[in-house]
């Protein structure tokens, strides 16, 4: 179901299969161009838990999805607090982050990271991607003087225009959050990671990997 929840600049949504079980695991989702590739995965997976007797709950980031927000506003610190507030919010007792969501993770909550990476690494790879369309169409940049740029004015990468203080933060960051649970690497679930692929897809023997595992470890 759609769920809405108050984050600290406003009404936001959530999907959230939420029977108002014992367990309940706030999800926080891949960042940018990976939240594309990842969310069917990420969908089927609640799925799964749901069958496993697990709520799960994934809020709209303020500035994503459905989020009347301006992305450009936001920061890993305005995630982080939104993440805390659907926490708070929805009574989560876990959390699970894919990806870039490590880097926003609720403070005092038990948490699965699946394959998570720092902000440099989710920044260089939106770079890259700049970099190669820039010259697709003619245009010469480099990965020094869009950094540069975008640590005065904010930049475009990926279609998601991003401010000053969002590319700042990335630069340095770590995953932070909770009590780690479990790092879940990537071959743990078998196959190359979803958010490799050109295109969005899907793999059902990932999810249900991915699935077994939490409820297996959650408590």
């Amino acid at each position: 179901m759609i769920a809405a929840w108050p984050a600290p600049d406003g009404e936001e949504y959530a999907i959230a299969f939420d029977r108002g079980r014992k367990r309940r695991v706030l999800i926080l989702p891949a960042l940018f161009d990976e939240a594309n590739k990842l969310r069917h995965f990420t969908i089927e997976t609640m799925r799964l838990l749901d069958s496993a007797g697990v709520d799960t709950i994934l809020p709209d980031l303020p500035g994503c999805n459905e989020s009347l927000s301006r992305l450009e506003s936001q920061t890993l610190n305005s995630w982080r607090d939104a993440a805390n507030a659907a926490a708070q919010h929805f009574r989560a007792t876990h959390a699970l982050t894919l990806r870039g969501g490590a880097l926003c993770a609720p403070e005092d909550l038990p948490v699965w990271r699946y394959s998570p990476s720092t902000g440099s690494s989710i920044l260089r790879a939106l770079l890259r991607a700049r970099v190669l369309a820039s010259k697709e169409a003619g245009i010469e940049e480099t990965r020094e003087s869009l950094l540069e740029r975008g640590r005065e004015a904010g930049l475009e990468l990926a279609g998601y225009r991003m401010g000053a203080a969002m590319i700042r933060e990335l630069e340095a960051a770590e995953p932070t959050g909770g009590v780690a649970l479990a790092n879940i690497a990537q071959p743990d679930l078998g196959g190359p990671g979803l958010w490799l692929r050109a295109e969005p897809a899907h793999d059902p023997a990932q999810a249900e990997a991915l699935a077994a595992i939490m409820a297996g470890s959650a408590g």
